[in-house]
């Protein structure tokens, strides 16, 4: 019988199972099975500085790339981002969202009609073509209404993202095949769900993982009502131990204190959405300190910087870098550290400095 793992095997354990051998984009994607997107550059989308760690000599901007060519898929899972098709398959044709109106419902047959016509359509086309004006958005400013509508189109399954043109999605039409109708079937492709949240995410706090499996109404709204036994079968088939009077879950043939080969003086800067700082309470379990992710905080109250990367060093995170390119293409690290006289340690310096070397090849200054 093993014995139970402590608060530094499970962090010792996040750290390295995340990150994983570089290898290539496909496979890093699979392996991660859900990669979260966002469109600030600050150097790079935080999907690019998230697989700049896992992907063999990737550069900013090969996912956007390559996508085409890709077996990945566009989509809402438990946050936006990316996936594989086989996994963004048993999502569609999702049932159970927000009704649409008659008009919204013609407006998308018309859309839907032109975009099999078309193949391939920018926002930019559609919206030439139907002109259907603005709509009050989620947070209650204005939005056009046709992206509203694209956007409402591609959740729904009715469209997919076949790539991206300067940033801005381009739609293709897609019609998907039918969901399982026995319950069996339904609970299993639940339960795959939830092991692709867990092997992505673990070691998870007990809440983190409640939080992760009830999002997922987001990504199978078609499936909501199933997700609360879904957590329970979850509970009961993972890998799970008490630690420090919290219960923790990863997934079953894993082990927290199996011996790992890693580097203790590696020093990584990580997305602010990279699975290991994704979750902030994890986060302070394992590290001490409270990181948050300022951009949409107002400049007088930040406290980190507009787009603070957390600073991991061996399996501590020790410190933030903001990081900027100046007129002349140069990268200027801005760098802060929660444990005093570590910025002078001579190991940090030297594996620092690798860090904003590789920063430098993947951002092609």
């Amino acid at each position: 019988m093993q014995a139970a793992p402590t608060l530094d095997d499970l962090r010792r354990y996040a750290v390295v199972r995340s990150l994983f051998a570089p290898t290539t984009l496909g496979r890093a994607i699979e392996t991660l099975g859900f990669v979260q997107a966002d469109p600030i550059r600050a150097p790079a989308r935080a999907q690019d500085l998230t697989l700049r760690h896992r992907v063999k000599g990737y550069v900013a901007g090969d996912l956007e790339r390559r996508y085409p060519r890709l077996d990945v898929q566009e989509d809402f899972f438990v946050n936006y981002g990316f996936l594989p098709g086989a996994q963004w398959a048993t999502m569609h044709p999702r049932s159970g969202a927000r009704r649409w109106s008659p008009t919204t419902r013609r407006r998308a047959d018309e859309v839907l009609a032109f975009v099999r016509e078309h193949g391939v359509v920018h926002p930019r086309e559609v919206d030439a073509h139907f002109a259907h004006g603005r709509v009050t958005n989620y947070w209650g400013g204005s939005s056009n209404a046709t992206t509203h509508l694209l956007d409402g189109m591609h959740y729904r399954g009715l469209l997919r993202v076949a790539g991206r043109d300067s940033g801005i999605r381009l739609y293709t039409a897609h019609e998907h095949a039918p969901q399982p109708r026995h319950a069996a079937a339904r609970r299993e492709q639940v339960d795959a769900m939830v092991d692709l949240v867990v092997r992505k995410y673990a070691p998870l706090p007990a809440t983190t993982l409640s939080s992760l499996v009830l999002r997922l109404r987001y990504a199978v709204p078609q499936h909501r009502g199933e997700l609360r036994a879904a957590l329970q079968r979850a509970r009961a088939r993972l890998g799970h131990a008490k630690v420090d009077g919290l219960d923790w879950y990863w997934p079953a043939d894993e082990s927290p204190t199996a011996a790992r080969h890693r580097d203790p003086d590696a020093v990584r800067l990580l997305a602010p959405f990279d699975p290991v700082v994704w979750d902030r309470r994890r986060f302070e379990l394992f590290w001490g300190w409270a990181y948050r992710f300022e951009a949409y905080t107002p400049a007088p109250k930040r406290r980190w910087g507009y787009y603070a990367l957390p600073l991991l060093w061996g399996d501590r995170v020790v410190g933030w870098g903001n990081l900027g390119i100046d007129a002349r293409g140069r990268l200027q690290p801005k760098l802060g550290y929660v444990e005093r006289g570590v910025a002078r340690d001579p190991v940090l310096r030297r594996e620092l400095e690798a860090e904003l070397d590789r920063m430098r090849t993947f951002l092609a200054l």
